[in-house]
């Protein structure tokens, strides 16, 4: 009885093949990406630095706990409130602005908060200042986070529309686009000067 032949399989394309599915595959799939906040961090200071003594007025405490909870000088509230909180906190107005190379500052003049002596003197000494839990979820850290920057781009954006008819949006636009103009440098400087983002991160505590 003849011996049947089994038909081979011509395998020389697999290479190829397999090439191909792999670039199919690399081009598309899409890739998780971390979002986060944007901190520029502080340099260090010299060893013969001095810390400025704050008034506990000045600081904004900010809480996260490990159930997520958010406490603001100790009371509970809702992440969707804390925007008008730190604004009411930032914007309060309610002494003299911190001695500027020399200057002194003096009281806010473009502040709309109810000038309470028991809140923040000026913008400029106003500190925010947040801490987390090791236990914190990140998504939550975020939105506080995210909410407090709004709280300083509302309060920039009405001042740059009053001074300069422009919401600051526009205004930084403006300047990115001509980085040669001096006059927009100089309006972007004076509203970030006015209202400084001063978001303070403590260490995390493991409660």
């Amino acid at each position: 009885m003849a011996r049947r032949e089994n038909p081979e399989i011509n395998a020389g394309s697999m290479a190829d093949i397999a090439f191909l599915l792999l670039i199919f595959f690399l081009v598309t799939t899409t890739m998780n990406v971390d979002s986060g906040v944007s901190k520029k961090l502080s340099e260090k200071p010299p060893e013969d630095y001095v810390p400025p003594v704050i008034k506990e007025k000045n600081i904004f405490e900010v809480n996260i706990n490990r159930d997520n909870d958010l406490l603001v000088e100790g009371d509970r509230m809702e992440i969707k409130d804390l925007k008008e909180a730190a604004m009411a906190f930032i914007d309060n107005g309610g002494g003299e602005g911190k001695i500027d190379e020399g200057v002194k500052t003096g009281p806010c003049t473009y502040c709309k908060g109810e000038k309470s002596e028991s809140s923040s003197d000026h913008p400029n000494k106003a500190i925010i200042s947040v801490q987390s839990d090791r236990g914190t979820e990140y998504g939550t850290y975020l939105r506080v986070q995210n909410e407090l920057i709004k709280a300083y781009s509302e309060l920039r954006n009405r001042l740059s529309k009053e001074r300069y008819g422009i919401p600051f949006p526009e205004l930084e636009e403006a300047y990115k686009d001509d980085r040669s103009n001096t006059e927009l440098k100089k309006k972007v400087e004076d509203i970030k000067k006015s209202y400084p983002e001063i978001i303070s991160d403590a260490e995390p505590t493991s409660n």
